[in-house]
């Protein structure tokens, strides 16, 4: 048997030394030096698994010794790893769902844990060599930032910008982004169009195994409405604040958003001056335009202002109007509840939460009416937006570097590739 095993082990070893010489003279000259150690590499051993990790999700009303202890791991292990997680993260900030992982050694030690606390950071806790001792801290996850394009259409696969964006591969965040760049100009419940397209430059972070973490600020954007093309670039001033220009500089914020609601709903009723009430039944002025929406939805002021009533109206039940500049008053009616901290004498900003869409007051279903003053009279708020002037232009001093930084976007924008631009964090 011995000698079986000798002659083996012999035929082996001629069969590699042959298949080493074949390919190294299938080489050229100057790559027999990498292959000088092979027969050493060959011989090296993978080594088994030593440990397993457990995955798994934080369950409802989970404390950190009973969301570990399921695990059955030792006693004296489970008390170290507490102590370090609990030392270094408020354990009431535990949320449901989140993933954590614990690496257990196959005697029952624990080499380490990690609990995802979002998609940008976790809690890694890892054993000190040779102690039953964890030394725990919150990591910043590695991320991969990309500068991308993101094109759509607005279809009847696609009727708003949130699916357009979805169809796209996207997130609502892009959505919501969008609109708020272009609320000035479009107003997203009644204005899209089929054959309405879009192209946006934007960051894009994801993390190593490929979860979206987060978009960075849109740097440039266009978006084609009824054969209005429209065009938007980041750029920041020189008190250190950004903004959104069109490509002649002109800012694109607007004295009045077009719409107290991001988009989504659409316009049930317009402004009239003689229009039959849905519950009264007799012909009334209708002083504003309702939009169709579903309970709870947010309103936002349409303008900066000064909160001039919050309370309960017979008609309009919950109700907030907002006092601004130049004799305007906005108003939001049938509202389901008042935003906190909205009273009367506080001041909120231009897309500032004002309370969510309702059916309070004289009202069939859940809807927003919304309704503009001028110096006491009711005014049509849509034809009213259309008719302000244009925002404050980019100061001629920086007017040069706008123009640079807008060539660079803008030829970025039109590059057919989807990756324009990766870095590491």
């Amino acid at each position: 048997m011995r000698g079986r095993t000798q002659v083996l082990i012999g035929v082996v070893s001629l069969a590699a030394s042959v298949t080493l010489a074949l390919v190294r003279d299938r080489l050229p000259h100057d790559t027999g030096n990498v292959l000088a150690d092979a027969p050493a590499r060959l011989a090296d051993i993978l080594l088994p698994r030593d440990s397993d990790v457990i995955s798994a999700v934080v369950p409802n009303g989970a404390t950190v010794a009973g969301m570990l202890g399921k695990h059955l791991l030792p006693e004296s292990e489970l008390s170290a790893l507490v102590q370090a997680v609990t030392s270094s993260f408020d354990v009431r900030r535990l949320r449901a769902g989140n993933i954590y992982r614990i690496d257990r050694l196959f005697d029952g030690r624990i080499r380490s844990f990690e609990y995802e606390i979002d998609p940008t950071r976790a809690l890694r806790a890892s054993r000190r060599e040779g102690d039953i001792v964890f030394t725990a801290e919150v990591v910043e996850l590695p991320r991969v930032t990309t500068q991308v394009v993101v094109e759509g259409r607005i279809d009847r696969a696609t009727p708003s910008l949130s699916e357009a964006i979805e169809g796209a591969g996207e997130r609502l965040d892009l959505a919501l982004a969008m609109a708020e760049i272009f609320s000035g100009e479009i107003d997203f419940n009644s204005d899209l169009q089929p054959g309405d397209g879009f192209r946006v430059v934007v960051e894009k972070s994801v993390r190593e195994d490929g979860q979206f973490m987060a978009y960075g600020p849109v740097q440039a954007a266009e978006f084609v409405n009824a054969g209005r093309a429209l065009q938007a670039m980041r750029f920041t001033l020189a008190d250190g604040k950004a903004s959104y220009f069109d490509a002649e500089g002109r800012s694109l914020r607007r004295f009045f958003l077009k719409s107290p609601l991001k988009f989504e709903p659409r316009i049930t009723s317009r402004f009239s001056r003689s229009r039959l009430h849905p519950v009264l039944k007799y012909a009334r002025a209708h002083n504003g335009v309702d939009y169709g929406a579903p309970s709870g939805a947010p309103v936002v002021s349409v303008a900066a202002g000064v909160v001039s009533f919050a309370g309960w109206t017979s008609g309009g039940g919950r109700t907030v109007r907002v006092r601004h500049t130049s004799g305007y008053e906005s108003e939001y009616l049938h509202l389901s509840a008042i935003a906190g901290g909205v009273r009367v004498g506080s001041r909120v900003g231009q897309g500032e939460h004002v309370g969510n869409v309702g059916s309070t007051g004289l009202a069939t279903g859940p809807h927003l009416h919304y309704g503009l003053r001028r110096d006491g009279r009711y005014v049509n708020p849509i034809t009213e937006h259309q008719n302000l002037p244009p925002g404050e232009p980019v100061p001629a001093a920086l007017k040069a570097s706008f123009d640079a930084e807008r060539d660079q976007l803008f030829a970025a924008l039109r590059r057919p590739q989807a990756v324009l631009h990766a870095f590491e964090d």
